[in-house]
């Protein structure tokens, strides 16, 4: 469906023929359909929706536009409301909305609701406790296979997923069955003759982007939450990782770029904002900058007595901070997917090292060439080419060597990425090129 058509149903008020086509919508595209209509004709449409569809697609709507229909909705449209989200999205509505519409939510949550969104709320908020739903479906080893089938019928409704339900013995979790491996086999056979005792799951403190590599590793659409005694006491599902990747990514991509992280998009963010966000890490590169200068400040008798040894800066700082630059995006990727380790950098010096060495001396005899069929000075050419071929090791190894030890020390690595390295680059770059041609023109 169109945003033409579902303001033209509503304008001429065919309410009707407008609920039917929604209807026939997935709840993520009704979500994307409605914002963006204007608050009035958003809510007009989503009372048109039923109960469940409403909550549904509330859940897959951004944090401004819930908020506005909070305000907008009625005492009994937010019990509806209420009733039928699933806790880990009713939490992560608590967590994000103003003190005032929070207290509204939680004045028509039922006792039990609000002791669970309590608890949620509890855990670190990158954690996989602060991550999971309490809802799930729990079964007893000595069912039998058509009891567990009845019982899913019965509270599958419930549950944020019905494809895997899982067996607890005193609420501690012994093993899981999928509904697959209920269907497939006699409804005649106990539970616990089906049910796999060997599965992976997570505890309430672990990390979420420790989750979201756990599901990654083993492809999996639900995963186990268990306290420190191993008593169940929630599930993540895919999306909620699908959410997680997606933040983790956007972090990640602020840092590399030199930016604070930031949750809201880009024109919800005020150009204030942009520029807090932006200021701090440009003026830290800016003033670090200036060790590059007083550098070349340093030598400057140097391209006095060699002044084309001036034109080959750019050069030099742009190749030394793009070969870092390689290296750390690689190393930061390698990290993330936990591929590499901080035992392995040694290893991993050495892989960038011979890379180095090959990239440097293609690169080196290149440009040793090309300066000297236009300068035709064997010097220069030898300096400019011994210097790359210094530059392109020394930036591989930084690029390697930094995100490894800010992993180490419990800092994100992604920190260390293009602009941290550039800056860093720049400066060896032109102590090695200065050194190097002092030496040669035995200035």
């Amino acid at each position: 469906m169109k945003k033409e058509l579902l303001r033209e149903l509503l304008e001429t008020k065919q309410y009707k023929q407008l609920h039917a086509l929604l209807m026939k919508e997935s709840e993520v595209d009704i979500a994307y359909l409605l914002q963006q209509l204007e608050l009035e004709e958003c809510a007009i449409a989503f009372r048109l929706l039923s109960k469940k569809q409403a909550a549904r697609v509330f859940s897959n709507m951004d944090i401004q536009r819930q908020k506005q229909l909070v305000e907008l909705f009625s005492e009994i449209e937010l019990i509806a409301l209420v009733e039928n989200q699933y806790m880990d999205d009713l939490v992560d509505l608590v967590e994000d909305l103003p003190a005032n519409l929070v207290t509204r939510i939680l004045n028509h949550a039922s006792a039990s609701q609000r002791q669970i969104i309590n608890q949620l709320l509890s855990y670190p908020s990158e954690s996989a406790g602060a991550l999971m739903t309490t809802e799930f479906l729990s079964l007893k080893k000595e069912m039998t296979i058509l009891e567990a089938l009845n019982f899913i019928k019965e509270k599958g409704n419930h549950s944020k997923t019905v494809y895997t339900s899982y067996v607890c013995d005193n609420k501690k979790l012994i093993g899981v069955v999928s509904t697959k491996d209920l269907l497939l086999n006699d409804e005649k056979t106990k539970i616990e003759e089906v049910m796999k005792e060997n599965f992976t799951y997570v505890y309430t403190h672990t990390d979420q982007e420790e989750v979201a590599q756990v599901f990654r590793k083993y492809d999996l659409m639900v995963l186990p939450v268990v306290d420190d005694e191993k008593m169940l006491v929630g599930i993540v599902t895919g999306d909620d990782v699908m959410d997680v990747m997606v933040d983790e990514t956007n972090e990640d991509i602020s840092k590399m770029a030199a930016l604070e992280p930031n949750d809201k998009s880009y024109f919800q963010t005020s150009v204030f904002e942009h520029a807090k966000h932006r200021i701090v890490w440009l003026l830290v590169l800016m003033f670090s900058a200036t060790l590059t200068g007083s550098i070349i400040t340093k030598y400057e008798n140097a391209f006095q007595t060699v002044p084309l040894l001036v034109s080959f800066i750019p050069m030099l700082m742009d190749t030394g901070g793009n070969c870092g630059s390689q290296s750390s995006t690689l190393i930061i990727r390698g990290i993330a997917l936990d591929e590499i380790r901080f035992k392995e950098i040694f290893k991993v010096m050495f892989k960038e090292f011979r890379i180095a060495l090959l990239v440097g001396s293609i690169l080196a005899l290149a440009n040793g060439i090309r300066i000297f069929l236009m300068y035709q000075d064997v010097n220069i050419a030898f300096v400019v080419a011994l210097s790359l071929i210094v530059t392109v090791i020394l930036s591989k190894l930084i690029g390697c060597i930094l995100p490894l030890l800010a992993n180490r020390v419990g800092l994100d690595p992604a920190i260390m990425a293009s602009p941290l390295i550039t800056t860093i680059v720049d400066t060896c770059s032109i102590l090695v090129y200065f050194n190097v041609a002092m030496h040669i023109f035995n200035l």
